[in-house]
Order: C-alpha cells, then structure tokens, then sequence
C-alpha cells in the first residue's frame, strides 16, 4: 500500500467537505458515510487514520476556526489602556462579534445529545477560558479598583459558566425571548458585582446567534 505523501492536504480536504456537509444538513444529519461520499476515492479507513470519530473531525474544525479569534482575545487581556472592567467587557463584546461566530453556530451540534461533546466544551470553559483569559482581567480588575470580590477565581468561573454554558442555546434550545431573558439575568447578576458590562448591542448579538442555531436545526 502507497503511503499518503500529503497527510496535511487530506486532513484539510476532510475538514473542508465535513464543514461544507456540516453547514447543509446540520451535523447530526451528517455521518462518516456522507464525508466518504462527498470526498470520493478516500475510504473509511483513509478517514480514520487521521481522526478518530465524527467528533473528533468537529472538535478539529472548531479549533481551526477559532484559533484566529482566540489571539485576539490574548491582544484584549494584554491591553495596557484599559481598566480590567473595560477588559471584560471588551472581551464580551468581541467574542459575541466575530464574524467566525456564525459558522460555529451554523454548523454547531446539540450539545444535549452529544455528551462527549457538552464535557469538552464545560472542560475548556473551566480549564483554559477562565484561567487563561477572565481569571487574569478580574484581577487587574481587583488591583486597579474596578472590580470588587475576595474570590477572583470562583467569579472567574460563574461568570463564564454562566455565559458560555447556561445562555448557550446549543444546550438548552433557547428561543430568541428565552436566551433574552438569561441574558437579562446574566446583566443584574454581574451588576450585583458591580460589573456592568453587558448592553443592548450584546443583546442583539446573542438573539441573532440563537436565531441562527435554531434556524439551521429545522
């Protein structure tokens, strides 16, 4: 058997027809047998020789596209001209408006019956998110006196809990008035901390990406 002498323009042929079928049917919709199909003379075998599952091939699409997004909100956390509050919300704000967010809903399972899949995304949000990037603004936060609480990392990881997980409507099927509503709660919970960071333009944000998810799993 020839070796394949391009491993990296397969995987990439892999991951750009499994987006593109992801993007169509949805991924539940799409199985290993519809990624053979579409990419014609590579086998089941080919496949797995570089992933492991369907999963597997998401989670390494997911991580390709927010690979850009995530050194922007290293340039955020880094900033010297803005006070850690400032940080917060400005990290918000553009994690929300990246334009990458749309394709990540387009193409995002339902993360209720994909259990491996809720475990990873709780697991990154505890383990790199809050330490990495609100765990350090917080902080500042607390040195330069905009911020206020005697438990930084627990803020840390309720705060992006909160945002990443109980808002998230690839868990809980929000509607559009639902996610509004968690939304609203989310506002007075951190302005119970002083941290009033959250406006209307992140609102509108948060409805138009439950809108999109739910429209792309009719």
């Amino acid at each position: 058997m020839s070796r394949n002498k391009h491993p990296e323009e397969t995987i990439q042929r892999i991951l750009d027809v499994s987006s593109q079928l992801f993007m169509e049917r949805g991924y539940e919709q799409t199985s290993i047998q519809d990624i053979i199909d579409r990419l014609g003379g590579l086998s089941k075998g080919a496949i797995y020789h570089h992933f492991k599952s369907k999963e597997d091939i998401l989670v390494t699409i997911l991580d390709r596209m927010t690979n850009a997004s995530n050194k922007m909100l290293d340039e955020i956390r880094d900033r010297t001209d803005l006070t850690g509050k400032e940080k917060l919300k400005t990290i918000f704000k553009s994690s929300l408006s990246r334009p990458v967010q749309d394709d990540i809903f387009k193409i995002a399972p339902d993360f209720g019956k994909n259990h491996k899949l809720l475990f990873l995304l709780i697991d990154d949000t505890i383990n790199m998110v809050a330490p990495n990037y609100i765990l350090p603004i917080i902080e500042q936060g607390i040195a330069d006196g905009t911020i206020k609480t005697d438990y930084p990392q627990q803020l840390a990881e309720l705060i992006i809990l909160v945002a990443n997980v109980w808002t998230n409507p690839m868990i809980f099927h929000n509607t559009p008035e639902e996610t509004c509503s968690k939304f609203m709660i989310l506002n007075q919970m951190l302005q119970g901390f002083g941290i009033d960071i959250l406006d209307e333009e992140m609102l509108d944000r948060l409805r138009e990406l439950t809108t999109i998810y739910n429209n792309c799993k009719k």
